[in-house]
């Protein structure tokens, strides 16, 4: 595996750096973020309501889940983390840096998510709390109006982030009231350029649409514009796990991503159909596994079937993670 350690690493953190990229990708270049910040972002819409885990309203649920289940990373915010972190100091940690809900819509006001925290804080509570943090992330709305301040807190972090040996996610959306289709390949692909610009590690894109379809193909341009970065992909519209995991597939085998970003689809189950879903959401991204031994792995709890729906977009907030 070929690591690539920017040039804003210092010499006394590069081995900090590589150590954290063959956590974060298990020593396959590959990632498989579990997302667990929601709980800002789409406030309680996510986590109580029809067709979601009573277990789920309860913000441990998450990091039982991350506990038991293979994943690359959780990421959460520092605040979430500091309360529930201290008894699951074996899971990898991203601290999400910035947030924002989703009831200020787009008619009414261009987003904005400004930072919670820096990363010297990030690198404080790391050295404090013991807690096996590996690096940071950060959401940039491109088109909005105040994408300025955004793409200027985002390079900040990803420069500070490697300073101190961290690697970093930036969550970049196009969105806004300039932006028309915030799904069009062309633009998706400028978002991940633009992520590549910043210096950031890897990028998490929403999987772009031509004339309303959805094409793994389309994720190359993007994948390209990119170049050193890593493009991974947010989940797509409800469907069933079977359709979930081979389009998880295509993405990375077709597409050429470099995994996964998956939240709801993951907590909003019961706590061991959860770990089966993430274990098989893991074995395609790091393992290179099958669909099919995929579905084996998600289908070895006896309890549910490939027609269970998974809904990563079945709600009005789910673009907005």
């Amino acid at each position: 595996m070929k690591i690539y350690i920017p040039g804003d690493v210092p010499q006394d953190k590069k081995s900090i750096y590589e150590e954290n990229y063959r956590k974060i990708t298990h020593d396959t270049s590959r990632l498989m973020l579990f997302a667990g910040d929601q709980k800002i972002e789409h406030l309680n819409d996510d986590f109580f309501g029809d067709g979601i885990s009573p277990e789920d309203n309860n913000p441990e649920h998450m990091f039982q889940i991350a506990s038991k289940a293979k994943i690359g990373v959780f990421a959460s915010q520092l605040g979430l983390i500091a309360r529930y972190g201290p008894d699951y100091k074996d899971v990898p940690y991203l601290v999400k840096i910035n947030s924002k809900s989703h009831l200020v819509k787009t008619a009414q006001s261009d987003p904005i998510s400004s930072a919670l925290h820096d990363v010297d804080q990030v690198a404080e509570f790391k050295e404090n709390s013991g807690l096996n943090i590996l690096g940071v992330g950060y959401t940039v709305y491109l088109g909005s109006e105040y994408e300025a301040q955004m793409l200027s807190e985002a390079a900040q972090t990803i420069y500070d982030a490697h300073q101190e040996g961290l690697l970093t996610v930036i969550w970049c959306y196009p969105r806004g009231k300039a932006v028309p289709d915030e799904k069009d390949p062309h633009l998706i692909a400028g978002a991940a350029g633009t992520a590549a610009l910043l210096g950031t590690d890897f990028v998490k894109v929403n999987a772009p649409k031509k004339d309303g379809s959805s094409d793994a193909a389309l994720l190359k341009e993007a994948v390209g514009s990119a170049g050193r970065t890593g493009v991974v992909c947010a989940g797509g519209s409800s469907k069933s796990v079977e359709s979930f995991l081979k389009g998880l597939h295509d993405q990375i085998h077709i597409g050429g991503t470099i995994g996964n970003a998956t939240g709801r689809n993951i907590h909003q189950k019961p706590l061991d159909e959860a770990v089966l879903f993430a274990n098989a959401t893991y074995a395609i991204t790091v393992e290179n596994k099958s669909v099919q031994e995929a579905l084996d792995i998600y289908n070895a709890g006896g309890k549910v079937k490939t027609t269970t729906e998974i809904s990563e977009n079945s709600n009005p907030s789910a673009d907005l993670d």
